[in-house]
């Protein structure tokens, strides 16, 4: 048996975070049989703050502030790279779409080791983040069929599991960020592109600039909001279904007994009375969580 130290790193739409764990790998195989590696305990040891994941614009990483954030979070988890063994860099969302990000993951590879994965696939984004929030798990205890969203702040990921297994996968370019607000005056910072040709088709008053007020919103998230129902009951005729797919909705056709939610914005879908400020994190996360729990979703 051999403990490794690894590193997560994980830069998001709208956060970056590091985890340090501890994994104790065992050889299963008998003797003289090709090696069959199998992490058997594994023990978080240091989970870091979450960070905004800092842009120099909307086409660029900032590297810099970046590569300063994994740095500090080395120092405060009292770790050096090279005591790293192995590790992930995984950038997801709307990040990984950036000018840059090839570069960025590159930069950032030694930091976490000999053995660095660095992907930013929205099919493992979702699996990973279902399994993460024990949907596989649930499906497997229960026998039954699950989907996971993980709502973030650019990109809703899918994950449909049946009996434990992964049956499909999808992604919709829907997230809590795509619309930045200012928390105090309410003034709008920041509309995602496809964001905005949709408010120009339907002729939203709603642009960069202008003061809004959580009503203004309604509409334009419940056609985000149909998108998503339809994602995942392929039912109804959603008239951005096309455009706000990532790169492939789920094609499952079986029942779904069973709907779970994670990432930033499935807080405001459990518990919205945590949030009395729409507008706290600066964007329209805690509004859609909302039209989510309000929608078929929230109330299969």
């Amino acid at each position: 048996m051999e403990t490794l130290l690894s590193v997560g790193i994980d830069l998001g739409t709208s956060t970056t975070q590091l985890v340090f764990s501890k994994l104790k790998v065992e050889n299963m195989a008998g003797n003289y049989a090709v090696p069959k590696m199998v992490i058997t305990d594994k023990q978080v040891c240091y989970r870091s703050r979450i960070h905004f994941t800092p842009l120099l614009d909307e086409t660029r990483i900032d590297f810099e502030k970046v590569r300063k954030i994994v740095e500090e979070e080395y120092k405060q988890a009292g770790v050096s790279k090279e005591q790293i063994d192995t590790g992930a860099v995984i950038i997801t969302g709307e990040t990984a779409r950036k000018e840059n990000a090839r570069e960025v993951l590159k930069a950032l590879s030694g930091f976490a080791g000999d053995f660095v994965v660095a992907t930013a696939g929205p099919d493992l984004e979702s699996v990973i983040s279902g399994k993460g929030a024990g949907a596989d798990l649930y499906s497997k205890v229960h026998r039954t069929t699950v989907v996971n969203l993980d709502v973030g702040g650019g990109t809703s990921n899918l994950a449909v599991f049946q009996n434990g297994e992964t049956v499909d996968t999808g992604c919709m370019d829907i997230g809590g960020r795509l619309i930045k607000v200012e928390p105090e005056s309410g003034i709008i910072t920041y509309i995602a592109p496809k964001i905005r040709e949709i408010i120009k088709k339907e002729g939203f008053l709603l642009e960069v600039g202008k003061s809004v007020c959580p009503e203004d919103l309604d509409a334009l998230l419940a056609l985000l909001v149909s998108a998503l129902e339809q994602s995942v009951y392929r039912k109804g005729q959603s008239p951005y279904y096309e455009l706000l797919t990532t790169h492939k909705g789920i094609s499952f056709t079986g029942e779904i007994s069973c709907i779970s939610f994670s990432g930033g914005v499935a807080d405001a879908v459990y518990h919205p009375e945590k949030f009395p400020d729409p507008f706290c994190f600066g964007d329209i996360g805690v509004l859609l969580g909302r039209a989510i729990r309000a929608s078929s979703l929230g109330s299969p």
